[in-house]
């Protein structure tokens, strides 16, 4: 069974690049799934890839970034055929949830002296 390269691109990028690219690396039309939002222009939009190897895999992931990629997310023992949109979708909420992001740097301000002048009485 194939695994499923997922991205999430910008909304400046265009679609029919992307899908442009994907078939000048040897991808098929019937390898991947563009999910277009017809109710918004520009909207962002998901692709997925039906990938089967590692080299696939780094193939889609580089014309992935040369089309804007957000986020990109990689299905395994997932076929075409089960890459539904809202499937997906559930996928990506549930992962994105489960990543604990980076905190911003915290200062911690200690004092070395015990009481020091910014204590009144």
């Amino acid at each position: 069974m194939s695994n499923i390269l997922a991205g999430l691109f910008e909304h400046h990028s265009d679609y029919k690049k992307l899908e442009a690219d994907l078939e000048n690396v040897g991808f098929e039309s019937s390898d991947y799934i563009v999910y277009l939002d017809e109710s918004h222009i520009n909207a962002q939009y998901l692709a997925s890839v039906s990938v089967k190897n590692n080299e696939q895999i780094d193939g889609a992931k580089n014309i992935f970034s040369q089309n804007a990629v957000v986020k990109t997310f990689l299905f395994e023992n997932m076929s075409l055929e089960q890459a539904h949109y809202q499937k997906l979708k559930s996928y990506i909420d549930a992962r994105s949830k489960a990543e604990i992001h980076n905190s911003p740097y915290v200062r911690i301000k200690a004092s070395s002296n015990g009481m020091d002048s910014e204590v009144k009485f």
